[in-house]
């Protein structure tokens, strides 16, 4: 309907010059003292969007709806005037994607309409200029979300998606042996000065959870804001990421995503693990080749090294592990010790009566052996009970305390690749035999008991399940759980086979 509505106003246009013409020459020779070098760009501004209207409805049948309003619903035609036509363009990502790929074909369908036509002429539209829609017929462009993010022009939106707590400095980290070279690269990065060619680029931090990864990497993002307030730094979680993508591209604002996320300095991603998705994991591929081959720098860190994320594109993979790869490992009781001095004394700094003796907080350093999130929340029980109760922290109120924290070690991370070889040891076939097509019982069995384990014991969803078990389609992995879970329900034996194989696995 929009295309029937496009040609009726495009023929009335060309109807309506076609009458003005004939006028003009029925007024005889009076008209001929006009300028000879008037061109085809001095005409009525109504003759002029006639044809800009003619080469738009041949654009959109040569590209279709989807490609042409991708790149030309947002393309206005400012004028013409000595054989160049002049467009204008809400983005300089969108100026440069026409000119190299549609230049050519710009100047061919003017040419049609009139031959003079040399060039095309492209340029960014100010945000302060009011557009006058190019099409009568064109809706109203849907109004786009904004990405929050910090330029020079918006000093006070400091940081982009994802907030950046104030409180999360190198000053507030506690360095030691088992972060300092993760410490020591962040710190480089953030004080790089500015215009220079990153040394470590991408840096990608891994650690176990709490053990500081977040901090470090807000750290940057306070420091580069302390160092210089106009330096573009935007920190997300791959979650955040995510929901933005999705949102752009259902507001169909996905040229001015890419824009904004290009166009920065510094890019910050954390909770790597959690990227899923085959079109967000092409689009942050697309944007990760794009900083970095502009020279510009990136941090990422996630729960594991990159060659483990498993279900992340191998391209993506493979550009993390081509940079600098740097591990944290849980802190020992030194650096325990340490991190508890530092929170008990800016605890003090707010409450001066404050007081918890020496050889309590050495204990919980000893006792809590897992990270540096559960040694924070062993503090801050002893902090309340001292804030809040007449008696004074002892031992034995220590140990009551954090009962449930002592001896914890954190588990270890549970990968499909184990569960494939613990059920295939068990069952004695292999793990291709796991992959395969095959459909014998003996086979069948042990696939849908290792499908269900990869589901009960791994935050995988379906689809990567089944991909890892030979490309198979979800549908098959839920069915596969479901008759897992009724026969385990039926069959007493059945039921303490699976708990076997789920300490074989944990261990």
């Amino acid at each position: 309907m929009k295309s029937e509505v496009t040609k009726t106003m495009a023929q009335a246009a060309a109807n309506k010059i076609m009458m003005e013409a004939a006028s003009m020459s029925a007024a005889g020779a009076g008209n001929e003292a006009h300028d000879s070098s008037t061109d085809f760009g001095a005409r009525s501004g109504q003759g002029l969007e006639a044809s800009w209207v003619r080469v738009r409805s041949r654009l959109r049948a040569e590209l279709g709806e989807d490609v042409f309003n991708s790149w030309f619903a947002r393309v206005d035609f400012e004028g013409l005037s000595a054989g160049v036509v002049r467009l204008s363009v809400p983005t300089v990502f969108l100026k440069g994607w026409i000119k190299s790929h549609y230049d050519e074909r710009l100047v061919q369908l003017w040419q049609a309409e009139d031959a003079s036509v040399r060039r095309i002429d492209v340029s960014r539209r100010t945000a302060l200029r009011a557009v006058a829609p190019a099409e009568a017929a064109a809706p109203a462009p849907v109004a786009q979300r904004p990405l929050t993010l910090v330029t020079p022009e918006t000093p006070n939106e400091r940081f982009a998606g994802s907030p950046v707590d104030a409180k999360l400095t190198f000053e507030t980290f506690c360095e030691g042996r088992s972060n300092d070279l993760a410490y020591r690269a962040a710190h480089a990065v953030a004080t790089a000065p500015e215009g220079s060619s990153p040394a470590y680029n991408p840096l990608y931090i891994h650690a176990g959870v709490g053990l500081g990864k977040t901090h470090l990497l807000q750290s940057i993002a306070n420091e580069c804001q302390r160092m210089d307030p106009n330096r573009r730094v935007l920190y997300l979680t791959v979650e955040r990421f995510t929901v933005q993508f999705v949102s752009a591209l259902r507001d169909r604002s996905a040229l001015d995503f890419k824009e904004k996320l290009r166009g920065i300095d510094i890019l910050l991603i954390d909770d790597m693990q959690f990227l899923t998705g085959k079109s967000v994991q092409q689009e942050f591929c697309h944007m990760l080749n794009a900083l970095l081959d502009s020279s510009k720098q990136v941090v990422v860190v996630a729960d594991r090294a990159p060659g483990d994320l498993e279900g992340v594109d191998e391209r993506v993979r493979s550009r993390l592990k081509g940079g600098v790869v740097v591990g944290m490992a849980a802190p020992d009781s030194s650096m325990r010790r340490q991190i508890l001095e530092k929170r008990f004394s800016a605890a003090r700094d707010r409450n001066p009566s404050l007081a918890i003796p020496d050889p309590v907080l050495d204990y919980v350093a000893q006792a809590v052996a897992t990270n540096g999130r559960d040694l924070d929340g062993a503090l801050n029980r002893l902090i309340c009970r001292a804030e809040f109760s007449d008696q004074p922290i002892t031992m034995d109120i220590a140990e009551l305390a954090i009962s449930d924290l002592v001896g914890v070690r954190e588990a270890r991370r549970i990968k499909i690749e184990d569960i494939q070889k613990v059920v295939a040891g068990h069952y004695n076939v292999s793990k291709n035999d796991l992959l395969s097509a095959r459909r014998t019982r003996t086979i069948v069995r042990p696939r849908q008991i290792a499908m269900y384990l990869a589901k009960t014991m791994t935050p995988r969803s379906f689809p990567e399940i089944g991909k890892r078990f030979g490309g198979r389609d979800h549908t098959t992995v839920l069915h596969a759980v479901r008759k897992v879970e009724e026969l385990a329900a039926a069959d007493e034996i059945l039921a303490q086979e699976i708990e076997l194989l789920k300490r074989l696995i944990q261990e």
